[in-house]
């Protein structure tokens, strides 16, 4: 179904990868497609669909909520941990229930016992920002953050942290490194994010595609 024949474009902000991949699997159930960004081959960085009056670009995670605030696109599909870490302003408007997974603090066994002390600890995250308001505001326990890159479960086995915070899907590379899910910070899956402006501006279709993308889930 049309359902976006407005002369403006709707334009998106996909994470790459699988992410992107199954959200134009779910968008294609409403009617929007876009054969071009099937092409694996293809170097180009921004897809049109002339006849919906929709465009698509992929982008890294941590950039989907930046173009999405300012406005250069108005919708967006990511993980909740990035819209939780980066704290842009935009509306979360669905749940896509896909990408499944944890945030969770994770550490040695022995931590526990630490952590259910409030003892001053150091915590080695990707999520600075997500790791600061589970331990200060829901917890109330002060500790020392501290941000890596890379594979935050080195932090505990090369004594940098006591504990890390980070996304947990099957557990299995914390059981390889003698790590366990000592508390869960929240779930985390895939989320439709929308820019103010657009949601006033364009409401009527933005609700329309909303509504769509709910039925099809």
């Amino acid at each position: 179904m049309n359902m976006l024949n407005d002369d403006r474009y709707l334009t998106f902000a996909l994470t790459k990868g699988r992410l992107a991949e199954k959200t134009l699997d779910l968008l294609e159930k409403v009617g929007i497609s876009c054969d071009e960004m099937r092409d694996k081959n293809t170097r180009k960085l921004i897809f049109t669909n002339e006849e919906l009056k929709v465009r698509f670009f992929l982008s890294k995670g941590p950039d989907v909520p930046t173009y999405v605030e300012y406005g250069t696109a108005d919708i967006g599909v990511v993980g909740r941990d990035t819209i939780m870490e980066e704290g842009r302003r935009c509306f979360e408007v669905l749940d896509l229930g896909f990408g499944k997974c944890r945030m969770c603090v994770c550490g040695p066994e022995s931590a526990r016992e630490k952590l259910a002390h409030h003892e001053m600890i150091k915590v080695a995250s990707k999520y600075p920002n997500i790791a600061r308001d589970y331990f200060y505001n829901r917890k109330g326990q002060t500790v020392d953050i501290i941000k890596l890159n890379g594979s935050v479960e080195l932090g505990p086995i090369v004594g940098l942290s006591d504990v890390i915070v980070d996304i947990v899907e099957t557990g299995s590379t914390l059981k390889e490194n003698g790590l366990v899910v000592l508390e869960e910070v929240c779930p985390l899956s895939a989320r439709v994010i929308v820019n103010q402006v657009s949601m006033r501006m364009e409401n009527e279709r933005i609700r329309k595609l909303i509504t769509g993308l709910r039925e099809a889930l």
